[in-house]
């Protein structure tokens, strides 16, 4: 009897900033802790040189034979054009990646290099599901007694109401199926909570939502402004990528500053130092809290197949845990959920239509 297919996680060794060091410690760090394979794309020469100043090892095996190198001789870079270097690059190491996923060749896609050739790549070679407009990435944050997703944080700076509309659609169908979210309360971040705040996508996009928000499962409350999104109050705030990614980065620069302000005012002087020691504790839970490290990489709503987008300055504390969380991506069948739930509501919808149209024919 044969056993079981081993999850097989691609991570993209080349991308990001601190590429291939970060992704290379994180993914040995990770592979303790997972189940699945981690195959690394990149360079073989570089990794396994790499395994061999970190850990004194010829090649990545040797320290488990769950890591793996598909040889790459290619890198997109930060600073390339995305749509031209998903076609020119052929033998990259993320077109390689997006290869290997589209081919069954592995469960999963992590890379924290340039999102708009991660956006392109998977967009093109992985494919959108049947109905998606635009695929979106939906990042997870901490807010009050709960987590919080912005979708979307960084994929489309130019968006369309019917965008927005999917990407409220698409986050509360992966907060039910995946996080176990019932009724996921969604709302549309703006200058202000009236109906009639905002700029014209805003103004279009909160109509456009009012009026059709029911027809496909979705729980919109209306318009949030950036300081109650971490009330607890709303589950998901959705906006377009320019703006989203901003309040994101915002979010991430408040978090470090209040936690180095903190940091230096409890080391001041010694009375400081001493008062500070009974509270540790909990200014480690807080410090936990506010970092954005402890919240993974970006799932991409919308395409075939799970793809990650891991932060561009990961280090590899959040290369570590983006893999575990893509090994739950696909544990919990994230992206199957969501087909088969978009599909299903689209279809109804559709149905709805014909309805509302063969009515006004017959009067």
């Amino acid at each position: 009897m044969m056993g079981e297919k081993k999850m097989v996680i691609l991570l993209d060794a080349m991308g990001g900033d601190k590429a291939p060091d970060a992704n290379i410690k994180g993914a040995v760090k990770a592979i303790s802790q997972i189940e699945a394979e981690v195959v690394l794309v990149g360079n073989k020469e570089i990794i396994n040189g790499k395994i061999k100043e970190f850990y004194g090892k010829d090649d990545i095996s040797e320290i488990s034979p769950r890591l793996k190198i598909h040889h790459t001789t290619e890198t997109i870079e930060m600073e390339d054009i995305p749509t031209q270097a998903i076609k020119h690059k052929k033998d990259s190491s993320m077109v390689v990646g997006f290869n290997l996923l589209k081919e069954g060749k592995g469960d999963v896609f992590i890379s924290a290099g340039n999102s708009g050739a991660l956006l392109t790549g998977a967009t093109l070679l992985v494919g959108r599901i049947k109905g998606v407009d635009r695929p979106a990435l939906a990042g997870i944050l901490p807010a009050y007694k709960s987590r919080l997703v912005l979708m979307d944080c960084g994929a489309n700076t130019n968006c369309k109401p019917i965008n927005l509309f999917q990407f409220a659609q698409m986050a509360s169908i992966y907060l039910k199926t995946t996080l176990g979210v019932q009724s996921p309360r969604v709302g549309l971040l703006n200058i202000g909570t009236e109906e009639t705040k905002g700029n014209d996508l805003m103004k279009e996009s909160y109509q456009l939502l009012k009026e059709k928000a029911k027809d496909v499962n979705v729980n919109f409350i209306g318009n949030v402004e950036g300081r109650d999104a971490f009330s607890g109050n709303v589950d998901i705030v959705v906006t377009d990528g320019f703006t989203g990614n901003i309040f994101l980065k915002a979010i991430e620069g408040l978090g470090k500053f209040v936690k180095r302000t903190l940091s230096e005012s409890l080391k001041k002087n010694l009375l400081s130092k001493i008062a500070a020691i009974p509270s540790l504790p909990a200014i480690n839970r807080f410090a936990k809290t506010v970092d954005y490290k402890e919240y993974g990489g970006a799932l991409f709503l919308g395409v075939k197949k799970p793809v990650v987008k891991a932060h561009g300055s990961s280090d590899e504390k959040l290369f570590e845990f983006t893999i575990k969380q893509a090994e739950q991506f696909v544990k919990n069948k994230a992206v199957d959920q969501l087909i088969e739930e978009f599909e299903k509501q689209c279809n109804s919808t559709k149905m709805q239509e014909n309805k509302q149209e063969t009515s006004i024919t017959e009067q």
